[in-house]
């Protein structure tokens, strides 16, 4: 059976996360993936990473324009495992968090809520002044999964790109796609002597 993901990239530094969810996402004929990024993602794609961004919209399964509030992810009706925003900018939780629809991005978002289904958000901002907290308290009392993209320190990584796979393995894990891209904690280590 194919379990359906949204995959949102928007306009807020850390583009590479969504382009790293699709990559992993794509090596699982299970999953088809539903893709929307936003004009500004689409700017941050080209300033951040050496991947055009009509490679990165090839590694979707389906691709919707940000201003289709008609596409098929827009409808309650369509059966979605979730919805990752990856980043999640500050602008994209603020509509969000006030269920203002008015991009795709935000629409998706807001169906997955009001269907409770997961949706979570890598809200990409510091630091935060009260207003982007309680935007993020606003999102959380509604269902949205916070979960900015903390480093996993205690995993050691040694590249940017560990880093950025625990991430993105930990979000996939949190909503119910199994992977062996993070690392898992097993406890702490005796000191050496």
């Amino acid at each position: 059976m194919t379990r359906r993901l949204i995959i949102a990239i928007s306009g807020a530094s850390g583009a590479i996360y969504g382009i790293r969810l699709l990559e992993v996402l794509g090596t699982d004929p299970k999953v088809e993936t539903h893709l929307v990024a936003s004009p500004a993602a689409r700017f941050i794609i080209a300033q951040e990473t050496d991947w055009m961004v009509d490679d990165v919209l090839a590694l979707a399964d389906v691709v919707h324009q940000p201003d289709n509030i008609g596409a098929s992810i827009a409808s309650g009706s369509f059966d979605v495992a979730g919805m990752i925003v990856a980043p999640c900018s500050i602008k994209t939780l603020s509509a969000i968090a006030h269920s203002y629809a008015a991009d795709l991005i935000s629409r998706a978002a807001d169906v997955q809520l009001k269907e409770g289904r997961p949706l979570l958000l890598l809200v990409r901002e510091t630091p935060l002044h009260l207003g982007h907290l309680r935007l993020m308290a606003q999102a959380a009392e509604m269902g949205a999964i916070v979960m900015p993209p903390v480093p996993n320190w205690y995993a050691r990584p040694a590249t940017t790109g560990e880093i950025i796979d625990d991430t993105i393995g930990r979000a996939l894990q949190r909503l119910g796609f199994e992977n062996e891209i993070y690392h898992r904690w097993e406890g702490l280590h005796p000191a050496a002597p």
